[in-house]
């Protein structure tokens, strides 16, 4: 989720600070819904960094992250595989979060990360990784996270409104009684335990935030290592209002990334 109709933002604008020399590769990677181009930054070989851009499940525009994925292949010393994943109205639950899974289980990722709807992907993606065995992840990194589909929620008019949600819920989740399922709504699974360490980054005025920092919380209280960064005063879009305090969270999430890969 990143958007409504009220809000223009140049999504990461004045933090391409890092890596703008790389030179992104394209391939596809095979899926059960197909195959799945992926933008490739960094050399092979490295550790595996895959992530999930945002926009309600709705945008289908990976290279909002663009500047995210060159951070952190120069910062981090992996290698960011920016996955463009099918979205609504062409697909609903979970046909993007099971491409997501599939490009992560066949590179072989050590880390899966997202913004916004793709931090719910991500942490949806770490579970399915522990249920099925097919992937051994380091670490997840959920940043803005939408984590709860099925909950009715009080009205909200920040970025991610009311509307929007609603919108979200009849489009990609359209079968009521899916929305409650563990890897829509990783906040209601009934078992987090045995997933990676986490990163849970939410901001102070967003109203997706109660979720984030009960997903923390309840990660806390089933063993899981977790580093929980909550940006003050912030809405939704943490990384673009306060550049100072956004290049801190980059250089914290950069960090774990490398100590959690190497």
């Amino acid at each position: 989720m990143h958007a409504t109709a009220r809000y223009t933002v140049r999504y990461g604008a004045g933090l391409d600070f890092a890596g703008r020399d790389l030179r992104p590769a394209r391939l596809t990677v095979a899926t059960r819904h197909g195959k799945v181009p992926v933008h490739v930054y960094g050399k092979d070989g490295l550790p595996v960094y895959v992530h999930l851009h945002g926009g309600a499940w709705m945008m289908r525009f990976p290279q909002m992250d663009d500047w995210w994925c060159r951070y952190l292949a120069a910062e981090a010393g992996v290698q960011v595989l920016n996955v463009d994943f099918r979205t609504a109205p062409y697909v609903t639950y979970p046909v993007s979060h099971e491409q997501a899974f599939d490009v992560a289980v066949a590179r072989r990722a050590a880390v899966i990360g997202g913004f916004s709807s793709g931090g719910g992907m991500a942490a949806a993606v770490a579970l399915m990784a522990r249920d099925t065995g097919a992937l051994d992840l380091t670490l997840q990194v959920l940043g803005v996270p939408a984590l709860d589909m099925a909950t009715e929620k009080p009205p909200s008019h920040g970025m991610i409104s009311g509307e929007l949600r609603a919108l979200v819920r009849r489009v990609y989740f359209p079968d009521v009684v899916r929305r409650s399922e563990p890897y829509a709504s990783p906040v209601l699974a009934e078992d987090l335990s045995g997933l990676p360490p986490a990163v849970v980054l939410t901001a102070e005025r967003d109203s997706l935030r109660p979720d984030g920092d009960r997903y923390a919380e309840r990660l806390r209280e089933a063993g899981v290592e977790v580093l929980h960064d909550v940006t003050p005063g912030a809405d939704h879009y943490f990384l673009t209002q306060d550049q100072p305090r956004a290049r801190h969270t980059m250089a914290l999430v950069a960090a774990e990334v490398r100590r959690r890969t190497s």
